[in-house]
């Protein structure tokens, strides 16, 4: 479910923290299902529990999980979280676009980007 590229220059919290959030904003974990514990995940990724603790908390921060006491940490309803993200990207978009035609970037240039990636596989 989880890995960690330990070659790279992102701190392992923020690695995790980001799997999680890509995996909450797809659906792959629902609202109010139970994320691994701490302690569980330490394990299976052979890595400092409080690591865990501190990508917990972060995702905690942003809105994507909750902590029910005794229980465990759960996803959070994160609709509004997802359609605010979806807003600001495509606001990103307009303005790289914007950028574009700019320095004289056609439409069709912007289409061939796009169809080239989706073939790769590199966005959904």
């Amino acid at each position: 479910m989880i890995s960690i590229d330990y070659q790279s220059k992102i701190p392992f919290y923020e690695q995790i923290a980001r799997h999680f959030q890509t995996l909450i904003l797809r659906g792959a974990l629902p609202p109010h299902s139970q994320i691994p514990s701490v302690r569980s995940l330490a394990v299976e990724l052979s890595i400092n529990p409080n690591t865990i603790q501190k990508a917990y908390s972060l995702l905690e921060q942003e809105g994507y999980i909750y902590p029910v006491k005794g229980r465990g940490n759960f996803v959070a309803d994160t609709d509004q979280l997802a359609e605010e993200k979806r807003a600001a990207l495509l606001e990103k978009a307009e303005s790289l676009i914007a950028a574009g035609r700019e320095l004289g970037i056609k439409k069709e240039e912007y289409t061939a980007l796009i169809e080239r990636l989706y073939k790769e596989g590199l966005i959904l």
